[in-house]
């Protein structure tokens, strides 16, 4: 008796879940309905109903199961619980993020063992065609995630996008439509030539979640993040020295990309500085690299000619904005950067950089180390 029961309950299981249309469609439909109602009325819309669900009945082992995105099997994705939420609500937000195809069964199986009262409310990481059961297990146990990501230093919104999205937190390329407008704070400057409003005001940091992720709100945890890591103190000295928080960054930026090591960094801040004084093009390598499809051990002449703002050898003055998230060390190396007579620098293949004061000088240099 135990085994045809079990039997039954996957039957009706596999039934609300290849008729979820139709379900939802009346329950859409009972919601229109207005208290004031007479009870010829009800019963009118009650037969109404109770012909669609036998008409759904008789397709019952006929029916398609839906469709769900096309995601790997071992997926991650996190689903956030939150207090009061219902098991309709939890199914519906289960079926948009791909983790089950109907939320009836869930609903059917919440309903049927009073599970409701038991669900422990936080983030959960689900996959990709997981059974009603499983997901109700998770649930009722309480088998929450904690979910944590990590930025590295130098990273640009493309790396951040992809990340982001290898640990299953959000869709890469959503991230990087919103990237392109996300500018929460008045010193981060539009301009229709930059890429990415958000580049490089996303601080590299580790994080936590704790409610469920989506562009904007991890895009706003980075940014109020470099908010509060610029102190009165690094706005005051960049006052000091007559640059924007916009500026301090995009030099910033360029700094994290060219110095590996960490005595190089205010070398070559001061580098960038005497250059720009003088009227000399940055020449940094890095601006090409931002340029191009995937990054390269060497850029070419040909890569020299690019035509972009961003090309420092073909403009000069700063590029449109960053061209990465900056770590505080790179940041203070432009606010406090070292007293040098250097004009060049080139890097070894070990990252160790080399400087010069003179064009010759590194030019013999560059045939050293190279």
């Amino acid at each position: 008796m135990g085994e045809k029961l079990k039997a039954w309950q996957a039957s009706l299981e596999k039934w609300l879940s290849d008729h979820q249309e139709s379900l939802d469609w009346v329950t859409g439909k009972l919601e229109q309905v207005s208290d004031r109602m007479t009870w010829k009325r009800w019963a009118v819309v009650s037969i109404a109903v109770l012909v669609v669900l036998l008409g759904s009945c008789m397709l019952l082992f006929q029916g398609k199961p839906a469709q769900r995105a096309a995601m790997s099997a071992d997926q991650v994705i996190y689903v956030s619980v939150k207090p009061g939420m219902g098991a309709n609500e939890i199914g519906e937000k289960l079926v948009q993020h791909g983790v089950l195809s109907s939320k009836w069964p869930f609903w059917w199986k919440v309903k049927t063992s009073n599970a409701a009262s038991s669900f422990k409310t936080g983030m959960y990481a689900m996959h990709p065609d997981m059974s009603a059961e499983e997901v109700l297990n998770k649930l009722v146990a309480g088998d929450t995630a904690v979910v944590k990501f990590t930025i590295p230093e130098g990273f640009g919104i493309k790396e951040i996008a992809k990340r982001l999205a290898d640990e299953g937190l959000v869709d890469e390329q959503e991230f990087l439509r919103k990237a392109k407008t996300y500018a929460p704070y008045d010193y981060i400057e539009r301009k229709p030539e930059i890429r990415y409003a958000c580049e490089g005001f996303l601080f590299p940091d580790t994080y936590e979640l704790h409610e469920e992720a989506t562009p904007e709100s991890i895009m706003k945890m980075m940014a109020e993040d470099f908010d509060t890591r610029m102190t009165s103190k690094l706005r005051a000295r960049a006052e000091e020295m007559d640059l924007t928080i916009f500026e301090v960054i995009t030099l910033a930026s360029l700094v994290e990309k060219e110095a590996l090591y960490a005595e190089d960094r205010p070398i070559i801040a001061q580098v960038f500085f005497k250059r720009l004084k003088l009227g000399m093009p940055l020449q940094s390598d890095t601006t090409l690299q931002y340029l191009l499809d995937a990054p390269k051990e060497d850029v070419t002449i040909k890569d020299t000619k690019i035509e972009s703002p961003y090309n420092t050898y073909q403009h000069r003055g700063l590029p449109p904005g960053p061209i990465a998230s900056p770590g505080m060390a790179a940041i203070k190396a432009v606010l406090y950067p070292a007293d040098t007579d250097y004009l060049y620098f080139v890097a070894d293949r070990k990252g160790h950089n080399h400087y010069s004061t003179n064009y010759a000088d590194h030019q013999i240099l560059v045939d050293q180390v190279r």
